[in-house]
């Protein structure tokens, strides 16, 4: 029997837009090591993502969305556990290969870990009022490129 995944509340797409831009973050990473661009080119972006949109990101979620689940639930404890271990990551300054090849596939495995697993769990025990809340409180950032360096291309 295979289970049809549940159709995102109108609450959680803004935070699911999000991730999109995070998973492209990921994809522009290994994009860019795979041509061989210099690593602090790479870094320089990814620096400017995560100050600009992940932090917020990280801070929005863990304020307003995981605690309709608590901060003793298994799968809250995960994400927080690798919004921390990405923030290190992030502020690595260190053997940069290393660092942004972390960078890449960790936040994609987290980012798909919030998406089919931690979101279908939120919406599904969440009341209406605590997704209203949601709404109220998450202000969707408009995602600007920067241009600055366009490395993947």
């Amino acid at each position: 029997m295979t289970l049809k995944p549940l159709k995102r509340h109108e609450a959680l797409k803004p935070l699911s837009r999000e991730h999109h831009h995070g998973l492209l973050l990921a994809w522009k990473i290994r994009s860019g090591l795979s041509k061989n661009i210099p690593l602090e080119r790479i870094k320089t972006y990814a620096d400017w993502f995560y100050k600009t949109y992940l932090t917020p990101h990280f801070k929005e979620e863990e304020r307003h969305l995981f605690p309709i689940l608590g901060n003793d639930n298994i799968l809250v404890k995960k994400a927080i556990a690798q919004h921390r271990r990405l923030d290190r990551l992030f502020r690595s300054t260190s053997e940069l290969k290393k660092s942004l090849n972390h960078i890449e596939e960790e936040l994609e495995q987290h980012i798909r870990f919030e998406e089919r697993v931690l979101f279908n769990e939120i919406q599904k025990v969440a009341t209406e009022q605590q997704l209203q809340s949601i709404l109220e409180h998450h202000k969707e950032t408009h995602f600007l490129e920067s241009t600055t360096d366009r490395f993947w291309e």
